[in-house]
């Protein structure tokens, strides 16, 4: 390659490096300095480590934590399992496929703070549609979002629901992209549909899984809009997670050298899950 044709490469990089720079470089440096030299509302005060040793003595970090560890194990899997099966059923041979490939997708297209809205007349106590339909067994029915224990994982079914459509279309173009041939000669030497499924559809679905599975885990750990309109974290932190605890932090009680705190936290804990992601994971995909 010619010295030009290295400079006609660079200034075509050059747009999107800018736009990488000034907003995600220099803003994750700008947040872990920040988090090393400031105090409250106060910026450089020196090299300290007074923001990790407030976050390990933080209890409700820990809860928060806690909370969106459990979100993860549970919307993440749920989610993809459901996304897997429901672009099976529409990739079969059934009538209707295209209402019904429609009706699944309907979810993901729709505003996230129109979806919040949705559920939140769902989850509502006493007029909401699933106390309703519980009315009519003669059950009274539950407070969805104020009980403690229920408020996360009613968190979890609007979320499984919207993202599971997501998810689907990615494996039904996947589906769509395996040689019917392969098949045909499985059959022909007298594998059964599970064996089928087992031994051809899954590991050609891998690099639709390791996606899948990323995209999964990134919106686990940066729900915001739904809490904002649902619980607020509440009650008493029950549903909050990380990224909410953050702009809580740095928006509503302006600790923003807290905040970039537990920005680096958060970073770390989603490296660690690339690097399982990647190490372990990606082993076990083949790329046709």
């Amino acid at each position: 390659m010619t010295r030009n044709q290295q400079l006609y490469a660079w200034l075509l990089l050059l747009p999107a490096l800018a736009l990488l720079t000034a907003f995600t470089y220099m803003p994750t440096v700008a947040t872990i300095w920040h988090s090393f030299t400031g105090s409250g509302m106060q910026d450089n005060v020196g090299f300290n480590l007074d923001n990790y040793r407030d976050l390990i003595d933080d209890d409700v970090f820990w809860q928060v934590l806690r909370n969106n560890l459990i979100y993860a194990a549970v919307t993440v899997p749920v989610s993809i399992v459901l996304a897997l099966v429901m672009a099976l059923w529409v990739n079969s041979k059934i009538r209707g496929k295209g209402a019904l490939r429609l009706a699944y997708f309907t979810p993901t297209i729709l505003p996230m703070i129109s979806v919040a809205n949705i559920w939140l007349f769902f989850y509502t106590p006493e007029i909401g549609l699933f106390n309703t339909i519980l009315g009519w067994f003669g059950h009274k029915g539950y407070n969805w979002l104020g009980d403690p224990n229920l408020s996360l994982y009613s968190l979890m079914l609007m979320a499984i629901w919207k993202e599971a459509g997501f998810f689907m279309i990615f494996y039904l173009a996947a589906l769509q992209g395996i040689s019917p041939d392969l098949y045909q000669a499985a059959e022909l030497e007298g594998a059964g549909r599970w064996t089928r499924f087992r031994r051809i559809t899954l590991p050609l679905l891998m690099p639709t899984t390791l996606f899948v599975l990323i995209n999964a885990f990134l919106n686990a750990f940066k729900l915001v809009d739904h809490l904002f309109i649902l619980t607020k974290g509440g009650p008493n932190n029950a549903s909050n997670l990380l990224l909410y605890y953050i702009y809580e932090n740095a928006f509503s009680f302006f600790d923003t050298a807290y905040a970039s705190a537990l920005t680096v936290a958060l970073l770390l804990i989603l490296v660690v899950i690339a690097l399982i992601q990647f190490g372990v994971i990606e082993r076990r995909v083949h790329y046709r």
